[in-house]
């Protein structure tokens, strides 16, 4: 039997709601062994990031060859990355071990506010990564930093933002609706021959700590267990719109909560 492998290139926090804990949550709930690779360590909770601790890019090489030295990785997302150092060493690493999917979550600013990428490393993201991506996924603000463009505020100008972004090289982009207003969230699937609308129902909760990291994580789980691009993104989305559902079972911190990782188990 063959056990599907998914790898969360992202950073540490602390109180367990985003990064490396919501990646690694998510694999688990979607029944795919996690790794990981951390690439900072942060000092965070519900209310804010408080200090980042970056880690060294080649102490991310050295853990990025470990496991992919011994673990057949089936997919590998991408979260804070830190720096345009650690930007440079992913892109050094996935050229050298070929995972079979890349899905990048170009994460720039923490639910908090906080920034979490800097401007130096940005351009980084832009001419080495996103040309190795199955897959990027932006929120609204994501991509218009990414195309020095204003926020896109219309369907047509989503979508128009959605193919610059596949000419810098990935092949397909996933831009969230969470950021935008109306009673359904609305993520677009853009690739070079379609554009899909993928609805869900906007929730009221400030619990939503963790949801990009964890969409992401889930559309990794969902191409390493073999399933096509827009089944793991569709049954992706199912997957945080519930986590997002439950996330007001938790009472967790002061500020933004956890999504509910395992709302199907309890």
């Amino acid at each position: 039997m063959t056990t599907p492998v998914a790898l969360s290139i992202a950073g540490s926090d602390s109180s367990g709601g985003a990064g490396i804990q919501a990646d690694l949550k998510t694999f688990a709930a979607l029944s795919v062994y996690g790794a990981s690779a951390i690439t900072a360590l942060t000092a965070q909770n519900t209310r804010g990031v408080s200090a980042i601790h970056p880690v060294p890019p080649e102490f991310v090489t050295a853990q990025l060859d470990a496991v992919f030295a011994d673990l057949s990785v089936g997919a590998v997302k991408t979260g804070m990355l830190g720096g345009r150092a650690t930007v440079d060493a992913l892109a050094a690493a996935f050229k050298r071990w070929s995972p079979p999917f890349v899905v990048i979550d170009p994460v720039m600013v923490a639910t908090s506010g906080d920034r979490l990428l800097p401007a130096d490393a940005v351009d980084a993201l832009r001419t080495k990564l996103i040309p190795l991506a199955a897959i990027i996924t932006p929120n609204l603000p994501e991509a218009a930093v990414l195309l020095s463009e204003p926020v896109a505020v219309s369907d047509a100008a989503i979508e128009s933002q959605g193919r610059r972004l596949l000419s810098l090289g990935c092949s397909h982009v996933l831009i969230k609706g969470g950021h935008a207003h109306g009673s359904e969230s609305i993520d677009y699937l853009i690739s070079a021959n379609s554009t899909v609308p993928l609805a869900g129902p906007r929730f009221i909760t400030q619990n939503t700590h963790g949801t990009g990291c964890s969409l992401s994580a889930a559309i990794a789980a969902g191409l390493a267990k073999g399933e096509d691009m827009e089944t793991a993104v569709r049954n992706a989305k199912v997957f945080i719109s519930a986590a997002i559902a439950s996330a007001d079972r938790f009472a967790v911190g002061h500020g933004r909560g956890p999504v509910h990782h395992f709302h199907r188990y309890y």
